[in-house]
């Protein structure tokens, strides 16, 4: 086995060879050591092997490949190219929020197309480029490039072995490459008789992939993390028969549970006998992966002082800064219908509240801003320094050192129960309502034009919400300003010891207690953790029409909610199991006030 595997070596390096021959003039031993990267001995010997085998010639004081060279280097020319460009680039916000990274300019080029050009130089025109987020975006490439896209469905909820996977009929004598990588100095060729990953040396601890090595340049073991030390950055190449090993093996790891989060490179790292591959040595500041917006700044000065974004341009008016001044920019998670992002800037650190996809149908902005104004004087709510009720947009302060209610806290759900009643008590009532009968009408409006509502029973569902509605009609409970969209999440433990309510978009006059069903709901409470937050709210135990009324909104909230969700996923986000979840509350709280006879005795007290 040793033996076999020296051959492949010694013949993979002749091959290499006779390419860096028929791509260029080569003039002397000297130069093929340089270009190879070895010894002025092992270059000997393989220019000496080459024209033994009739493969190199001597011509014009160099060397040139022969006929015979150029057939039998065709058996490694290169099938194609895929190219990963499906993901989001979460630590590219804002830009990311409306175009992919990959096809984000450096030095005024996409990244995506730089190494298409590359590719198309070195012969290699066969390009598959695999989508997910915001797919049309690269539609034009079909056109301009010839690629072919193909389309990777789980881009939000696995990481890229999948996208790797729906490709996977398209990989032979392949690169593999990442769209959002720069590449100064091509390393492609239309020759390729190795399999390898290209790699960059740190002289620092980095966060990447560290690569040990071998004799001949394979890699021997792969791991993430590194103190100093050659590390995995930029394209990969197969060859057919690495990929004849691999593509069974990444079928296998697919449909393996827990491998949601692997990278195509894991398989490499934990199959490394049977996927031998070679280390591709890169000089450093050739290969690029930008792993933030101030990394790109660094390296492309132009994002300094204009970056053609809009969100940052905003920011640059409303400080009366220049876009240098603004840095640490990074996402914000966790909202489900806003794109939000920090950013520091004179030495405060702020949120940029961009408002998602859809959401303009979703939310009265001018309705929020009214609310803000209401609530100023109670200071519970979040520092507003900009708010345009147009666009939705919102900048307000970060609080850095806060902390997020826990709703498993007993001291936390008491604390945020008394809050609202404070809030409820305080005699605003907005002239905007929430008016949960109207917004179930309207949210399955935009649904059902999207044929996005996928229920099976939704008729019968509907029907049991339209017999709670009469049943709420006939409450007349009076209203007063309400967050409705009272999620754990959305109150914050301030340092200095006061809590603060954010996120006011859904905000209105409303029965209080739907505040206390959807504070409920967000948390995923049972029935006892629902009951323990109203009598913390109520601060004795509830009566059963304060009972029946909460788990009316329980029910209603989980409705409406699911039918919100149902549109918002037709709009290409993804909530994973949130509508399923939601529709259950409805069921079941409907359940619970027909089987425990709520409505009746709520009916007859009324």
């Amino acid at each position: 086995m040793f033996v076999k595997h020296v051959r492949i070596e010694k013949m993979n390096s002749i091959a290499t060879l006779c390419r860096e021959i028929a791509s260029s003039p080569v003039t002397s031993q000297r130069e093929i050591a340089s270009r190879l990267d070895c010894s002025l001995g092992r270059a000997h010997s393989l220019i000496t092997e080459a024209m033994a085998r009739s493969y190199v010639r001597h011509a014009n004081g160099g060397y040139e490949l022969t006929d015979t060279g150029h057939v039998w280097l065709d058996q490694f020319k290169v099938d194609n190219a895929i190219i990963l460009a499906a993901g989001f680039g979460s630590r590219f916000v804002p830009f990311t929020y409306d175009t992919p990274k990959g096809l984000m300019k450096v030095k005024g080029t996409p990244m995506i197309e730089r190494q298409i050009e590359q590719l198309h130089a070195a012969g290699v025109t066969s390009i598959q480029v695999v989508v997910g987020y915001l797919k049309e975006k690269f539609e034009y490439l079909t056109d301009k490039y010839g690629v072919t896209l193909v389309f990777n469905p789980e881009y939000a909820t696995k990481n890229n072995m999948a996208s790797l996977y729906h490709a996977r009929g398209y990989l032979g004598n392949t690169y593999i490459l990442v769209a959002d990588n720069w590449i100064e100095n091509s390393l492609f060729h239309a020759w390729e008789p190795d399999s390898w990953l290209s790699c960059v040396f740190f002289d620092q601890p980095a966060d990447e992939w560290k690569v040990n090595l071998g004799s001949y340049g394979r890699i021997t073991k792969m791991e993430i993390g590194l103190t100093s030390g050659w590390a995995m950055i930029g394209p990969a190449h197969f060859t057919r028969e690495f990929s004849q090993t691999y593509v069974p093996m990444l079928e296998a790891y697919y449909h393996r549970p827990g491998t949601q989060d692997f990278y195509w490179e894991h398989i490499v790292k934990e199959n490394l006998k049977s996927l031998p591959i070679h280390i591709n040595k890169q000089a450093t500041g050739n290969v690029y992966e930008f792993e933030s917006f101030e990394d790109l700044r660094r390296y492309d000065a132009t994002y300094m002082m204009n970056s053609n974004n809009e969100a940052l341009a905003t920011i640059e008016t409303v400080f009366g800064v220049s876009q240098a001044e603004i840095t640490g920019i990074r996402p914000l998670q966790g909202g489900l219908t806003n794109l939000s992002f920090v950013f520091e800037c004179q030495g405060t650190a702020y949120v940029y509240r961009l408002p998602g996809a859809g959401s303009d149908k979703l939310i009265d902005r001018h309705d929020e801003k009214a609310t803000y104004d209401l609530i100023a004087g109670l200071d519970i709510a979040d520092e507003i320094y900009y708010f345009d009720p147009e666009s939705g947009v919102k900048i307000s302060r970060f609080y850095s050192d806060v902390r997020v209610s826990n709703a498993e806290s007993e001291d936390d759900v008491r604390d945020s129960m008394r809050l609202l009643k404070t809030i409820h008590d305080a005699g605003i009532t907005p002239d905007h309502r929430f008016d949960i009968e109207e917004r179930i009408a309207y949210y399955e409006t935009l649904a059902q034009d999207m044929d996005a509502i996928t229920f099976a029973d939704y008729p019968k569902v509907r029907a049991k919400a339209d017999e709670l509605l009469a049943f709420r009609r006939a409450l007349d409970v009076p209203e007063v300003l309400c967050h409705i969209d009272y999620i754990y999440a959305n109150i914050l433990r301030v340092p200095d010891g006061s809590i603060r309510v954010i996120d006011w978009e859904y905000s209105g006059a409303a029965d209080p207690l739907i505040d206390i069903a959807m504070y409920g709901i967000f948390a995923y409470y049972t029935k006892a953790q629902i009951d323990r937050a109203l009598r913390y709210y109520l601060d004795r135990e509830p009566t059963a029409r304060e009972e029946a009324r909460t788990y009316l909104y329980v029910a209603l909230g989980g409705f409406v909610w699911s039918i919100w969700c149902e549109y918002k996923q037709a709009c290409g986000d993804e909530f994973g199991d949130y509508s399923v979840t939601m529709y259950r509350y409805m069921k079941e709280y409907y359940r619970i006030l027909k089987d425990g006879g709520y409505l009746d005795e709520c009916v007859d007290s009324h």
